[in-house]
């Protein structure tokens, strides 16, 4: 089918067309009618699946129908970070940038001053696309109202939920009408958010797009056996010896991602550190600069786990493990995009080998341990208890001895426990879920 079949105006299919889009995913074969007749929608496809044209591509055609009503919003699009904010913005801005009719796209978002993004909502906005506690922020300067809200998208719903915008989702469904049409998209779905679409939906059509051979990522995944202070040189080995170009590392604190940047530059090495304490600006900064290829190396968190695009990225670096499988599948997710070839690598330490055997059994894998000459690992590993987990949240491995303690303790005096400064870990906004630090 093409999109010509999907109810698409002559004028959007034009746009479509500048933009290379040949044929729908079958995301987008699913979603576009169902959204464009009103239905609810609960969609589950992998990340690079086109799930963000399957929602920007039928709300803009509605706007198409329509007349914009003051500042009053119709469709607003709920995105768990500023940089998936930014970029969802911006492909409802080159969608729209062709079209005959003016379409006002505004994406708002945290860390930034409000003023700027209140003097871009006179006069009102087709789709607004937010981060929740901003959002919240411009509802209670009376920057924008939400009562005329025809269509709500949760895009990458789990990682909302997992960020804790528990109390900002509950506000914004206290202000948006009850009767509206709502969208779900994420690449996974854990059990919060299955009893979030059940609260939220009615009636929905469920997209469950597999990840088939024929649209399964092309990734090659690695492993490493690696003693956890030889991984900052093996990563420079790795780098010089497959020659590429650019390469994201993630790691699991703040405090690592300055660190092991600032290690990397004292070696004649371009890279910077990506985590939510940074400023707006220094954030926007860093991913423009890697996506631009005036830096080789990206250090960050897990804010960048999630649904950034950066097209022909070859390999992803698993310097700390993630904390589940489903963060795996986001971090890997950054490579193989778009049809290219990517690598994922992870580095596996005596002492995590238990949470990645983890990792490989949610994923129904099993990796060799390479071990690379004068990388030899000499650290083995301690006596381990039987390992569960639900692949979801936190997997629990060993017990954690007093020194281990002390120094997580001494690791979080460096780092601030949350990645986004947008949320406030507040909890599942399902279940009574404590924080997590």
């Amino acid at each position: 089918m093409s999109f010509a079949s999907l109810g698409l105006s002559p004028e959007l299919l034009n746009a479509i067309g500048e933009r290379g889009y040949t044929e729908p995913t079958p995301v987008q074969l699913a979603a576009i009618p169902a959204v464009l007749a009103g239905q609810d929608i609960w969609a589950c496809a992998q990340t690079g699946s086109g799930k963000t044209a399957a929602f920007a591509l039928p709300l803009l055609e509605r706007v198409l129908r329509t007349n914009r009503d003051g500042h009053r919003v119709r469709s607003l699009v709920l995105v768990p970070t500023r940089e998936l904010a930014a970029q969802v913005g911006e492909s409802f801005r080159l969608l729209a940038r062709s079209l005959q009719r003016p379409i006002k796209v505004a994406a708002v978002f945290g860390g930034v001053s409000i003023n700027p993004q209140m003097m871009s909502l006179r006069g009102g906005a087709d789709v607004v696309v937010a981060t929740p506690g901003r959002l919240l922020d411009l509802v209670d300067q009376n920057a924008l109202r939400l009562d005329a809200v025809e269509t709500l998208v949760l895009d990458e719903a789990d990682r909302l939920i997992d960020l804790g915008f528990a109390d900002e989702l509950r506000a914004i469904l206290e202000r948006v009408p009850p009767r509206r049409q709502s969208l779900l998209f994420s690449a996974t779905f854990p059990g919060e958010v299955t009893a979030l679409a059940g609260a939220l939906l009615r009636d929905p059509l469920r997209i469950d797009v597999p990840a088939t051979p024929a649209l399964q990522p092309d990734i090659e995944q690695r492993s490493i056996s690696i003693d956890p202070a030889k991984r900052t040189p093996l990563l420079r080995h790795l780098i010089a010896q497959h020659g590429w170009a650019r390469v994201l590392v993630f790691v699991a604190t703040k405090y690592s991602t300055e660190h092991i940047a600032d290690k990397l530059r004292q070696k004649g090495i371009k890279a910077a550190a990506l985590h939510g304490e940074l400023s707006q600006a220094a954030r926007t900064k860093a991913l423009a600069d890697f996506k631009n290829s005036q830096l080789q190396v990206l250090v960050a968190t897990d804010v960048a786990a999630r649904g950034i695009h950066i097209d022909r990225l070859p390999a992803v670096v698993n310097y700390d493990l993630p904390r589940s499988a489903v963060d795996y599948t986001h971090r890997i997710g950054r490579t193989g995009r778009a049809g290219e070839h990517g690598t994922a690598i992870s580095f596996v330490s005596a002492t995590n080998e238990s949470h990645f055997r983890l990792i490989e059994k949610r994923h129904a894998m099993r990796l060799p341990r390479e071990v690379i000459p004068e990388f030899e690992p000499t650290e083995t590993s301690p006596a381990t208890v039987p390992v569960t987990g639900d692949g979801h949240g936190g997997i629990k491995g060993r017990r954690t001895s007093k020194k281990d303690k002390l120094r997580e303790a001494a690791a979080r005096a460096h780092s601030a426990p949350a990645d986004e400064a947008d949320g406030i870990d507040a909890g599942s906004i399902w279940k009574g879920r404590r924080p997590r630090s």
